[in-house]
Formats: C-alpha cells, sequence, structure tokens
C-alpha cells in the first residue's frame, strides 16, 4: 500500500462500531480502521494527532504482545499503524459518509490525524477463489460470555443461574435497543455440544442483532443494519445461500429446502468453531464449579436436555481459547469492584506509580507477565489488586470480541492441507477462522460496568416475576431441529 498514492475512489464502506470505521479496498484483500470522535468535539479533535496516534499502537501492542498469546498466533492479527495523508483521509470521510447508518452519524470520522490501523480484509481469503467461481462466504458472530459466575463474591443468586447475555436482553428490550428478545444463549454456543451449538447458531439467524453479520465477497448481505425495527430477511439470505449448496435438494418436490439449506449452513459454522486444525482433538474440561446451563435458554426446559448436554469443547478451538481468557474473571465484578478501588486509593496517594504498575500501558511482555503470575489468594498487596484489575480487563475484552469464519467451496481437483478443509456434508470447504476487536478495555469503566451489572440483574428480577414465556421458534420447531442432526464433524 503505497502511502503517497492514496485515493478515497479506491475505498469503500465497510462497517463500524462504537469508536472506530471500517473501510476495505477494493482490490486488495485489506482493511483501514479508522478512529471517531462524539460529534461535538469534532473541532478539538485537531489537538489529540498524537494521543490519536499512540491509541493505535496500544491496540497494535495489546493485540501482539497479550492477546495473541493468550489466544493463540493463528487467530489474532495484530495489524499495523499508518500515518495517512490529510487530504485522502477528508475525501474519503466525504465518500462514505452517506452510506453511514443514520444511527451511527452522531460520530465523525477522525479527519485530523490521519492516523489508521491497517489490517487483512477477514471477510476474504487467499488466495481468495482458490479456482471456483462462487465467492468466499463470511459470517461474523460475537458469541458474548460463554460461562456464569463461580466466584463466592457474586451478591445475586440468579447470576449463579442466568448469563449475563440473557439478562441483558430483557434491559435492552425496556430501553428501546431491540424490539424482540433473542432467543441466542451464549452457554449453548459454549457448551461443547454440537446439538446445542446447532440451536445457538440458529438463533443467531432468526435474530442477529449485532451479534451475527454475513459477507459474501465482501459485501454485507445479512444483518441487522443498526436497526431495531427491521426485521432480517432470512429468504433473502436463502437465495444467497442457494449455490453454496445446491445438492439440498428436497425428497418430495425435487427443490432445494429452505430448511436444509440453513441446516447446512449451520453445521458449516459449527464445523469450523470446533475444529482445532487437530485430528486429535483432546478435549478442554469445563470448570467443575461453573453451571453449565443457563435457566434463560430455551433448551433448559426441553426434554432433550438429557441428549443435549455439555460435553466440552476440543482444546484448540477458538471458542475454548476465547473462553479460556473470559474466564480469568474469577472474581466476577462484585469481587473485582472493592479491588478497582483499592487501586485508585493507593494512585491517590501515590501517582508516579501508575506508570510502575502499568495501568494504562505500556501492552508490552511486562504486562502480560503481571498478568499471569498474579497470586491466586488476597494477600492484601496493591500488586494482587492490580493483578486482578488487569486480568479482569482482558476478560472483558474476551467477552466483547467478535470470531470472523470464512469459507469458499473447494473445487473438486483442489489438494489442500487437511486442516484447512471442513467437509460437514456432501460438500468440502477450504476455511479460516480469526478474532478481532481485541482493543484494551480502560480501567475507568469498571465503575461504569459494576453499575450497569445492578441494572441489569435488579432489572431481569423485577421483569421475569411477570413475564411469559419467550416466543415461538420462526423457523422450525426446536424438537424438529434436534432430529435433523447431525453429520460428524
Amino acid at each position: 500500500m503505497e502511502l503517497d498514492k492514496m485515493d478515497e475512489n479506491d475505498w469503500k464502506y465497510h462497517g463500524e462500531g462504537n469508536k472506530s470505521l471500517v473501510v476495505s479496498h477494493v482490490q486488495h484483500s485489506r482493511v483501514l480502521r479508522l478512529l471517531k470522535y462524539p460529534s461535538e468535539d469534532a473541532e478539538n479533535a485537531h489537538q489529540t494527532t498524537e494521543q490519536a496516534f499512540q491509541h493505535i499502537r496500544n491496540i497494535v501492542d495489546y493485540n501482539k504482545n497479550v492477546m495473541k498469546p493468550l489466544l493463540g498466533e493463528k487467530y489474532v492479527h495484530s495489524g499495523e499503524v499508518v500515518k495517512l495523508p490529510l487530504e485522502f483521509v477528508r475525501q474519503l470521510s466525504l465518500k462514505v459518509q452517506q452510506e453511514r447508518p443514520e444511527l451511527r452519524c452522531d460520530k465523525v470520522m477522525d479527519t485530523f490525524s490521519g492516523c489508521g490501523l491497517c489490517l487483512p480484509n477477514l471477510t476474504q481469503l487467499s488466495p481468495c477463489h482458490f479456482g471456483d467461481h462462487r465467492p468466499p462466504l463470511c459470517v461474523e458472530i460475537k458469541p458474548k460470555c460463554g460461562f456464569l459466575p463461580f466466584s463466592r463474591y457474586v451478591t445475586k443468586e440468579c447470576k449463579r443461574k442466568v448469563c449475563r447475555f440473557c439478562m441483558h436482553q430483557h434491559f435492552k428490550l425496556a430501553n428501546g435497543k431491540w424490539n424482540r428478545l433473542s432467543r441466542y444463549c451464549p452457554l449453548d454456543l459454549f457448551s461443547g455440544s454440537k446439538q446445542r451449538m446447532y440451536v445457538a447458531i440458529k438463533h443467531l439467524l432468526e435474530e442477529p442483532q449485532n451479534n451475527l453479520k454475513i459477507f459474501k465477497g465482501g459485501e454485507l448481505i445479512y444483518s441487522c443494519n443498526d436497526d431495531a425495527k427491521q426485521q432480517p430477511d432470512l429468504n433473502e439470505l436463502v437465495q444467497h445461500l442457494r449455490p453454496y449448496f445446491h445438492h439440498c435438494i428436497s425428497l418430495y418436490n425435487g427443490h432445494q429446502s429452505s430448511k436444509a439449506i440453513f441446516s447446512e449452513l449451520i453445521q458449516l459454522i459449527g464445523s469450523a468453531l470446533l475444529s482445532s486444525g487437530d485430528s486429535k482433538r483432546s478435549v478442554e474440561p469445563r470448570k467443575a464449579e461453573s453451571r453449565q446451563f443457563c435457566e434463560a435458554s430455551p433448551l433448559h426446559r426441553d426434554p432433550l436436555r438429557s441428549v443435549t448436554g455439555s460435553h466440552g469443547l476440543p482444546r484448540d478451538c477458538v471458542l475454548s481459547k476465547i473462553l479460556q481468557v473470559q474466564m480469568l474473571d474469577n472474581l466476577d465484578i462484585d469481587g473485582l469492584y472493592p479491588l478497582y478501588k483499592r487501586v485508585e486509593q493507593y494512585l491517590e496517594e501515590f501517582p508516579k506509580e501508575r506508570n510502575r504498575l502499568q495501568i494504562d500501558g505500556p501492552y508490552d511482555e511486562s504486562f502480560l507477565e503481571k498478568v499471569k503470575t498474579c497470586p491466586s489468594e488476597d494477600d492484601g498487596s496493591i500488586e494482587y489488586a492490580v493483578g486482578k484489575v488487569l486480568q479482569y480487563r482482558i476478560a472483558m475484552t474476551a467477552k466483547d470480541c467478535s470470531v470472523m469464519i470464512t469459507f469458499a467451496p473447494c473445487g473438486q481437483d483442489e489438494k489442500l492441507q487437511p486442516n484447512l478443509v471442513i467437509q460437514p456434508a456432501k460438500h468440502c470447504f477450504t476455511y479460516s477462522v480469526s478474532i478481532l476487536d481485541l482493543d484494551p478495555k480502560p480501567s475507568d469503566s469498571i465503575p461504569h460496568q459494576y453499575k450497569l451489572d445492578s441494572k441489569i440483574v435488579n432489572y431481569y428480577l423485577r421483569s421475569t416475576n411477570t413475564s411469559q414465556d419467550r416466543p415461538s421458534s420462526n423457523l422450525y420447531k426446536e424438537h424438529q431441529e434436534c432430529m435433523l442432526l447431525f453429520h460428524p464433524v
């Protein structure tokens, strides 16, 4: 990428989150991630050029030196900081503005610093099509937290029975974030049981919210579009999927069955999530003290529950790696918050200690060493409190990350390494799995998390006293889907 020859017409809008906007190159498999500011701060943004560069530098260092060693070299892409021509950034901002969702336009793109993060375009495969005329499919999943708290400091018993995601659904519904409850439960996805994972992925397809997106050839074809009122069109998705699963023919009338196509897609996603690239596939045991079922999951009340129990995850699969890092939060916010207050009180007395304790980085090998060597029991030291705060922040990153699974159909004559191919049914696909959205979570967000956790739990307890059962599935009945299963992975 020649930075002195940047042309805004070579880039197109790709998507955005709360803090950054992403554009992709129209020819090369690269994306640029650019920071955003609240509209009211735009006039002062030019004062923060050095801060913007350091902010992106911190993201790269955190990915490279902290998350990559914890999650695995093959899953994490660190990227590189780039300094872009300011005129290119300004023209790019004007070009993409009309494509941005209205709900995201409360923030503006940083056009003053010229700093960006360059990354591979994970919706593509390289080489791109492997000789097949069908463009790659990419499924992005934000799985959220995959376990129930097992800390002795938990103050509300319901937190040991109902997962955070399912409780948060009620709170978001009441605040107008969504119009419908999602039936997805992260504990089902992280269970390692193919049946439970099948149901979890099906519920993500039915109600993606901001937890699932599907791309074809790098173009977004299925998501919630940041609109709580707009129901995604499953029929339109089926039309996109037909060329990839053309063997899914109904036994009754000879045409492609939508149900069979969805079943194949779900099993393809599940196969990739469980794949470790190792045929031996040792299984990662779950924490014995952590309950494995969420009482809000539809499967909790299912008569087939005994069949769909938790089997554990293959040790090196992407979900197992994410879950291990999430479980660095072994105190829960209830037990972590007093330690955060201890750290803040100490820093008020000894502000120069902030750098030595690496509260704000740098995110290097010594930062990771503090995380790994934190004592298992509280010895009253500031080092213990800092270590637990750092562990919690890393766990929060893993709870908010995204998994990108990209598939491309294999040509009949192609010979690929076995660890690059999955074959859940009659056709085989080459694939890649990556983890993204791995930004460091700031320490000063902990008080907000503590208050939010209390609001979510209290609202859930109030709302479920009078709530009715969740709405029924609109793809196919729960018991039918279990009978559809399963091709072995």
